[in-house]
């Protein structure tokens, strides 16, 4: 499989052409090689595409592998049509596997980083979990959670407000949601509002202040790392309850 099959914009075009540079190299032994066999070759190939490349990929090189078997290794030979009933079964099973494990690999690769990710955001809550027992200042727990808050959800700038509210900024929700005036706004499409984002920040039932969020035009912070950073947010507030301080932070 050519080493420029990646994510990128060479994806598609990589995943067309290696089935037929793996027909062109099996050619010579058409002859001597079973059809069947040329299938689970190009099977190989197409779940080389999926997991080296994306899902689109995969499906391409699925149809390339399956039309290429047909011009090929099918009677009557370079044409696109096929006469033997074996050879068409061969064909569809080629292009439904193809697809099938394209789907399946993707997935895989995706299952693959979710458990990185989420391995990252428990080992971000614990550090902090670890920083709120042993800090000896609200502020320096706040400091902590607002810098990884602009990791997390991909932000310009994050400060922190300390007090009473003003104004009706959008607003991040326990639940991960964004609320726009009164109505909520579509995160998972659209990225944050093009303006700032307060997370608000309560400690035993106490408002303390809030995290002032700068978004990055176009970064869509998932739904996982938004509920991460109101679990950061909530341990700040459960150190500022712990100090019983009200520290100038900003």
């Amino acid at each position: 499989m050519p080493h420029v099959l990646t994510r990128g914009p060479l994806a598609i075009p990589a995943a067309l052409a290696a089935p037929l540079a793996v027909c062109a190299a099996l050619l010579p032994f058409r002859s001597t090689i079973a059809n069947t066999n040329v299938a689970l070759i190009l099977v190989v190939v197409v779940v080389a595409a999926a997991v080296v490349g994306h899902r689109l990929a995969g499906a391409v090189a699925a149809a390339s592998a399956a039309l290429w078997f047909d011009f090929f290794f099918t009677r009557p030979y370079e044409h696109f049509s096929i006469t033997k009933s074996s050879d068409i079964t061969t064909a569809v099973l080629l292009l439904l596997v193809g697809l099938a494990v394209s789907q399946l690999a993707a997935r895989t690769r995706r299952l693959q980083v979710i458990a990185i990710t989420d391995a990252d955001y428990l080992s971000q809550i614990h550090h902090t979990a670890r920083m709120a027992q042993s800090a000896t200042s609200g502020g320096a727990v706040v400091d902590q959670v607002r810098a990884q808050l602009v990791g997390l959800l991909h932000l310009r700038g994050c400060r922190f407000e300390y007090g009473t509210l003003l104004g009706h900024p959008p607003r991040l929700e326990p639940d991960g949601s964004v609320v726009l005036g009164r109505r909520n706004w579509d995160v998972d499409r659209l990225g944050f509002p093009d303006e700032e984002v307060e997370l608000r920040v309560f400690g035993n039932g106490r408002f303390f202040g809030r995290f002032m969020l700068d978004p990055t035009p176009g970064a869509i912070p998932s739904l996982e790392a938004r509920l991460v950073a109101v679990t950061l947010a909530d341990q700040a507030g459960a150190a500022l309850d712990t100090m019983q301080s009200s520290p100038q932070v900003g």
